[in-house]
């Protein structure tokens, strides 16, 4: 088993040299290309690398927050679990929490090997026994209290081959402290729930973020952030206001709809009149959307906005991969903004309702124009690409393909 680990350890070195890194102070911007297609980004490494070498640097403890797990023989994701698997055997105490309702998209022989690594605890937290109706939709982790990892990467063998991701390794020491906190109280909860006990409130009326930093970490729900964490729900609409030129915005998708009993769809309009207010001014937005986005009713809304001046968008649709269809796979899941050259936002929320208000989230906003122009970059390479096309507003599209043929 040694002898493996340390083929790993060189294998990686070799493949990860190619890649150089790009960050500020406190923050490397992290980026996954999807395999076979013409994107490229030389300068960020990949989250195979970021994350092995962030776990075989673990020397205490090593906590992970995440929406579900998914792995299968022959991914390169197999040698990421390998290293946390060796970072258990050699000591090193991990905590892993995972949302309940995860299970549904979760490989469960993946979550069992997890279960049997030395000194791992595994505990699932239902998260809508807090809020009522949302979930751990946040993907990070925190080492040894020192670094951490916040982005669209979720903890799945897909996410580091076959699908468009953003993320932020950290060693700004305020935010990762800040996280630490955030999972800690998470954990707790779990206790508490587990015990039939109500999880208390932290917070009884909205918290503005620390915006005056040139860079802070603000996250939801509001209700269970702990102190000196701002609400992300308060603050994207704030940036969105404080635009003056043009924004940038990359997702998965985008509705200002939100998930209500029955399958139904309330409205939430909270992201939405943002942008129309911004649109309004005189503010230029790019918005770019997976072809997932075109299912019914959220392509009725993207329709809607894209007739308002100053407003494009654009539907991006990766080509299946050579060895056939991936299930939810091939796909751009990258949560990213870039206002004015100015500032950026990475991030692990979907715009629409239940994530920026029930569900436990995180966002880093940066106000650097370094990291602002990169983002800006990286959303410029797909937006000019052959994978992204205008949304057609006359064009009946036909319901995406996601989980099978």
């Amino acid at each position: 088993m040694r002898k493996l680990i340390a083929t790993i350890t060189i294998l990686l070195g070799c493949a990860g040299s190619a890649h150089a890194e790009f960050g500020i102070p406190g923050y490397e911007l992290v980026h996954t290309v999807p395999l076979e297609t013409a994107l490229a980004t030389p300068d960020l490494r990949e989250p195979l690398q970021v994350w092995s070498e962030m776990f075989d640097g673990a020397k205490q403890q090593i906590v992970l927050g995440q929406f579900y797990v998914a792995s299968q023989p022959g991914a390169a994701f197999e040698q990421v679990i390998a290293r946390l698997a060796a970072a258990g055997a050699r000591g090193v105490k991990i905590r892993f929490l995972m949302e309940e309702k995860g299970k549904f998209a979760s490989d469960m022989p993946t979550i069992e090997r997890l279960r049997q690594i030395p000194n791992l605890e595994f505990r699932y937290l239902d998260y809508s026994k807090l809020t009522g109706n949302g979930i751990i939709h946040a993907k990070y982790m925190v080492v040894d209290g020192s670094s951490a990892y916040v982005g669209s990467q979720n903890f799945d063998w897909r996410s580091f081959a076959h699908i468009h991701e953003t993320g932020l390794r950290i060693t700004d020491a305020v935010v990762v402290g800040q996280l630490q906190h955030i999972f800690e109280h998470d954990w707790h909860a779990q206790e508490l729930i587990a015990q039939g006990k109500e999880v208390p409130r932290l917070n009884q009326g909205v918290v503005s973020a620390n915006d005056q930093q040139a860079t802070f970490l603000v996250a939801s729900p509001n209700a269970f952030n702990p102190p000196g964490v701002g609400d992300s729900e308060t603050e994207l609409p704030k940036l969105l206001a404080a635009a003056r030129s043009e924004v940038r915005i990359q997702l998965l998708d985008y509705a200002p709809l939100s998930y209500g009993p029955n399958h139904t769809r309330p409205y939430y309009a909270v992201i939405d009149n943002a942008i129309r207010a911004a649109l309004a001014r005189g503010v230029k937005v790019k918005l770019m959307v997976s072809n997932w986005n075109t299912e019914k009713p959220a392509i009725a809304y993207l329709k809607s906005l894209a007739l308002l001046p100053g407003m494009e968008i654009r539907i991006v649709t990766l080509p299946q991969a050579s060895t056939g269809f991936i299930p939810f796979a091939r796909v751009i899941h990258s949560k990213t903004m870039e206002i004015d050259g100015q500032v950026a936002w990475i991030g692990t929320s979907n715009w629409s309702g239940g994530y920026l208000d029930l569900s436990r989230n995180l966002e880093i906003v940066l106000r650097n124009e370094k990291m602002a122009k990169r983002i800006g970059d990286l959303h410029q390479q797909t937006w000019n690409s052959a994978y992204a096309q205008p949304i057609d507003v006359m064009k009946d599209y036909p319901k995406p393909v996601k989980g099978k043929e």
